[in-house]
């Protein structure tokens, strides 16, 4: 099979929100980038290389795939879709050619984009994905007449099923010319405008300096700008009125093509289905109810689809750290393991049911289509908080984690609305606070059901709720304290409704699981390495002169031997570095309810919020004779050495819980802040209001429940 050439040939894959981009790009590549049936999934580009080849031609080459961000045209009005402008018109960035993707079953959304890419001259095929939803109306795309009309090659298929992928890819390797027509001339209606801008920039032809023109107070730097600014007044134009005379003049000619290339029918089966059930799911009353039951029946479920699965885990990491013990030689080792990394890894991974639960939900709400009806008929709530409907799809996305749903912002258009909502989606409840919830609340709350419903269920939606109703009150603040003057509008696609391809559902359960596995496991194995060392071993001989106080034969005679046993390992603990370290902060915590055990979890917390539970289970584990116990009943049975009582009482679990659902607890979240406001001034003010209102919370908390 010889080969096309050694060069990698760069091929992008532009396309309307929705319209399956980053469906055919996993397709092209077998990567697995997240897709969904809502639009905004991807925020940034993304590239996969591999190597294709035809059998009919008996030929391969090295191709670089590029999945872009979706916009509706090249008049880009948020950050992801400048990304995907960026790439086609600046030529460091422009790929060799584009695939062109399309919703066969709206075309005439899909077309102006499809203009404005073969006006630049890019080589392109148009991929007209979804095909099978023209065809459920009994309708038919001329692919013949089409290729015509916009005198590129057209490629039917539907990316979910892989349909139409081997026509696709032989195209690209047998590649593909420049287009053959052109639809728009600015020069016939912009002249001087047109010849002004190409004085400022000498490279650009006709239709890139038409959309350096057009789109100047969203792609040029603040040299640039008056000058532009000024051509444009000098002829009276202005950008928003070269948009909107282009776009008007570009449907009237989508119209025409429409009416050769597809026979017109009464509308498909799938968007009756539609109309009929938005009219339930969007409904200004039914439609929240319907969506806080959706809520409930999720929470249920991580209670009680999961507690079998999870007592099954922990209880093999129990016998594990009970086997090391008895089985391998006495000494430091065997204490590294059974004390440290064994109870650190199982106090995590017990919790992997809970999340696959969540995911498997999450997974479902997106592939159906119901995302973008949270949306809608949350857009009229969000307003009023200084925010609008396409903010809840990153606070949504941040119950799965904070740092893609702070990304997932770049949709939104409006500058000061897209930095409030990146500023609270760490308020949302994230997966890694799942464990730490899970574990306090089975800590605090006793076994209940009222009728069918588990209380533990109830409690963890109302944390989560808690989450959504702190970020809404942080949102209203934050709207009186930063300004703007610019416009605010609410536009997004509502996609016919789809059933779940359970297979995407099932590796999404999966993918997720692992990341949470290798990420979390990496940092706990770490973090309980150094926590046991800490807990081990104390400054001086401050060990020395505890071992030969509790070995005296009169004091064990006078405690008995267990008793001075377990007072022994209590105070190495206690004066160990890591109990040193944690009774350094302890007087800021005291208040709360919180020792100096928790005080470590606290700190090593800054890793990743769910370290919390590693780190108790090392805390509990090291010096520990029974390693068979469970760590809910070590945490249960332990003594605050200043009060006398027990450490976790229902007003400490839940002072803890209400400290831990606010606080800025990942180093994650605030590099990707960082990296998106471009400085810190505005992660450190987020880190200090997040730490304000925990330690508040949870003081006011502890007080009202103790």
């Amino acid at each position: 099979m010889p080969d096309t050439g050694n060069k990698v040939l760069n091929v992008a894959l532009v396309g309307n929100p929705n319209s399956g981009k980053s469906t055919l790009f996993n397709a092209l590549t077998g990567l697995n980038q997240k897709t969904g049936n809502f639009p905004g999934v991807t925020v940034e580009k993304r590239s996969g290389q591999v190597r294709i080849s035809s059998l009919t031609e008996k030929t391969k080459r090295t191709v670089n795939f590029i999945d872009l961000p979706g916009t509706y045209c090249l008049f880009p009005k948020s950050l992801d879709e400048l990304e995907t402008f960026k790439t086609l018109t600046e030529p460091t960035d422009r790929p060799d050619a584009v695939i062109i993707v399309v919703d066969s079953s709206n075309l005439k959304r899909s077309l102006l984009l499809c203009m404005h890419v073969i006006d630049l001259g890019i080589p392109a095929i148009l991929a007209a994905n979804m095909i099978d939803l023209l065809e459920r109306s009994h309708l038919s795309l001329n692919t013949e007449r089409l290729e015509q009309e916009l005198g590129i090659p057209v490629v039917t298929m539907n990316a979910r099923d892989k349909k139409g992928l081997s026509a696709l890819k032989n195209l690209v390797l047998k590649g593909v010319s420049a287009p053959k027509k052109k639809f728009e001339n600015p020069a016939a209606f912009y002249h001087p405008t047109i010849a002004g801008i190409q004085t400022l920039f000498k490279s650009l032809n006709d239709y890139e300096a038409f959309l350096v023109a057009a789109n100047s107070f969203m792609i040029t730097d603040k040299k640039e700008y008056p000058a532009i600014k000024e051509i444009l007044e000098k002829n009276g134009l202005n950008s928003f009125q070269m948009q909107s005379e282009e776009s008007l003049r570009r449907f009237a000619k989508i119209e025409e093509i429409l009416k050769n290339v597809v026979v017109e029918g009464k509308g498909t089966r799938a968007l009756r289905f539609t109309y009929a059930i938005d009219k339930i799911l969007t409904h200004p009353v039914f439609g929240f109810v319907i969506f806080l039951g959706i809520l409930f029946l999720i929470f249920q479920s991580i209670f009680s689809l999961s507690e079998i699965p999870m007592d099954i885990i922990d209880g093999l990491f129990q016998k594990t750290g009970a086997f090391i013990s008895e089985n391998l030689p006495k000494g430091r080792l065997n204490d590294l393991l059974a004390q440290g990394i064994i109870p650190g890894l199982g106090g995590i991974l017990m919790f992997i049911p809970q999340i696959a639960i969540l995911f498997a939900f999450i997974a479902i709400l997106e592939d159906s289509g119901y995302m973008s009806r949270v949306s809608f008929i949350m857009d009229r709530l969000m307003r009023k908080f200084g925010i609008n409907g396409k903010s809840i799809i990153p606070l949504i996305s941040g119950v799965a984690c904070a740092v893609p749903a702070i990304m997932a912002t770049r949709t939104i258009k409006n500058r000061k609305e897209r930095l409030i909502t990146l500023l609270v989606t760490p308020l949302m409840s994230c997966s890694a606070r799942l464990p730490v919830y899970t574990l306090l609340i089975a800590i605090a709350v006793p076994e209940m059901e009222i009728g069918w419903f588990n209380i533990k269920g109830l409690i963890l939606m109302g944390l989560y709720l808690i989450g959504f109703l702190a970020a809404m009150g942080t949102a209203l603040l934050l709207k009186w304290i930063i300004r703007s003057k610019e416009n605010s509008y609410f536009i997004m696609e509502l996609p016919v409704y789809r059933m779940p391809k359970f297979p995407v559902v099932a590796y999404t359960m999966y993918d997720k699981v692992k990341v949470f596995v290798l990420e979390a496991g990496k940092v706990i194995i770490a973090v309980s390495i150094v926590l046991w060392a800490l807990s081990s071993f104390g400054p001086g001989d401050r060990f020395s002169s505890l071992e030969r106080k509790y070995t005296d034969p009169v004091v064990v005679e006078q405690m008995g031997e267990k008793s001075a046993s377990d007072k022994l390992a209590s105070e190495k603990l206690r004066n160990s570095y890591a109990g040193l370290l944690g009774k350094s902060i302890e007087p800021v915590i005291a208040p709360l309810g919180f020792d100096w055990k928790i005080g470590i979890a606290l700190i090593t917390s800054f890793a990743a919020r769910e370290v919390f539970v590693g780190t108790m289970a090392t805390i509990y584990g090291v010096g520990a004779d029974d390693t068979s116990s469970n760590l809910r009943t070590r945490m249960s049975s332990d003594i605050n050495a200043g009060t006398g009582k027990k450490l976790f009482t229902p007003a400490a679990a839940f002072a803890l819980i209400i400290f831990y659902a606010f606080a800025m607890q990942c180093m994650s979240t605030l590099a990707v802040v960082f990296r998106e406001t471009g400085g810190w001034k505005w992660p450190t003010l987020q880190f200090i209001y997040m730490s304000a209102l925990a330690w508040i919370s949870a003081f006011v908390v502890y007080n009202l429940f103790k």
